[in-house]
């Protein structure tokens, strides 16, 4: 277990706990591992509902209402897709909240538009809208990954939403 993330979800546990509000991940590049992060907390039921784990491009359709136009015109990898990845978990769950990560990890799939270390992490509410991120993180692939985790967690755990 990983210290930092663990107390980072604990914190977002809390917080979510005290809004009674339940949280949904929809997960490609990190690949279960916010969702892990999360259920390492006791008592994470009372405020995690589900992940999805949508590597793929046909996951991220059937579970998630990602649109094939989307796939085909800005890539899997892309705002527009984090976006829809977001929306979809909070469609597909009884979650007031999600968050939606979706990258190039390494160390191959990198391209000169989107090298190795490009991410996009969302942040939704329910009847809110969504917040993108994009971030050029550098390091391995296991280092891309936590990175990505982290500031996922980070970003819905100081989200001013949740603190109204």
């Amino acid at each position: 277990m990983d210290n930092q993330l663990f107390e980072i979800a604990q914190q977002l546990g809390q917080m979510l706990k005290s809004k009674e509000k339940k949280i949904v991940t929809a997960e490609s590049c990190t690949g279960g591992w916010i969702a892990q992060t999360i259920t390492e907390v006791s008592g994470s039921s009372a405020w995690f509902d589900r992940g999805f784990v949508t590597y793929s491009n046909a996951a991220k359709t059937e579970m998630l209402g990602v649109k094939p136009e989307t796939l085909d015109k800005f890539g899997a990898v892309s705002a527009q897709t984090a976006t829809e990845m977001a929306n979809g978990a909070l469609v597909h769950s009884d979650a007031d909240c999600a968050i939606a990560v979706t990258g190039i990890s390494g160390p191959d799939g990198g391209t000169v538009d989107k090298p190795v270390g490009t991410v996009f992490i969302a942040w939704a509410h329910k009847n809110e809208g969504v917040k993108v991120v994009q971030q050029k993180l550098t390091g391995n692939r296991h280092e891309i990954r936590w990175q990505t985790v982290k500031m996922a967690l980070e970003g819905m755990n100081w989200d001013q939403k949740l603190n109204q």
